[in-house]
């Protein structure tokens, strides 16, 4: 595990992560907005006692999890929004008007539902063995990438960010996504909004570090990591 994936022991925060895991990325970018300290347990297979550690805290054993002084919290959103709530820094990413914070959950439901899932759909069916693979299944989420993209590319024509004039909640899961959606079904050109707004979101300083933090894991991407980004 390098230096850059892991804090001083000692925090009362505790991150159960992958860097290469997009789930991961958007709490991660969480954290690096507001400088948040937290000592980090890499999940990877050669350490197996954390593998065990992360299965005992939550038996679904999905990834991110939190633990804050003794308390478990689990789902990259869930995880987000305690950090605003419990250990706050000088970027809100979640409204305090509770209107606008609506619209930001609505946008972060967004980029979960109709970006990532497709996504993920696609290649956690390439892992699969040839007989068991779903062409049915990976065709409807391609049909819905290039859906959920047209209907985003007119919705970010006028806007900077996912929701609102500053950088939210949304924005963070918006950036691994679509920056993994890219890999997985290219973003098409006409579609200039949604390119333009993946670019901004790789030049935030907070997304950069992550992706920056994930490089050497890129060979782990089953449908060939492209020679961008």
């Amino acid at each position: 595990m390098s230096s850059s994936h892991h804090a001083t022991p000692g925090h009362d925060l505790v991150l159960y992560a992958h860097p290469f895991s997009s789930y991961c990325q958007k709490v991660l970018v969480a954290l690096y907005e507001n400088g948040t300290p937290f000592e980090w347990r890499l999940l990877s297979q050669d350490q197996p006692q954390v593998l065990q550690e992360w299965a005992a805290l939550w038996p679904l054993q999905r990834m991110p999890v939190l633990v804050d002084a003794g308390r478990t919290i689990v789902e990259a959103s869930i995880i987000i929004e305690y950090l605003g709530l419990h250990h706050p820094g000088p970027v809100s990413l979640l409204p305090t008007n509770a209107r606008s914070a609506l619209d930001v959950r609505s946008m972060d439901r967004f980029f979960d539902n109709y970006i990532s899932t497709p996504q993920q759909k696609i290649v956690f069916d390439s892992l699969r063995p040839e007989a068991e693979r779903d062409a049915r299944g990976v065709g409807d989420a391609r049909a819905m990438l290039d859906t959920a993209y047209s209907w985003l590319d007119k919705y970010m024509a006028d806007r900077e960010w996912a929701a609102g004039d500053r950088f939210s909640l949304a924005d963070c899961g918006a950036a691994p996504f679509l920056f993994y959606a890219d890999w997985t079904h290219r973003i098409d050109t006409s579609f200039a909004h949604v390119i333009a707004y993946r670019q901004r979101l790789l030049a935030r300083p907070s997304f950069a570090r992550a992706v920056d933090e994930a490089r050497p894991y890129r060979p782990l991407f089953p449908l060939g990591a492209p020679a961008r980004d």
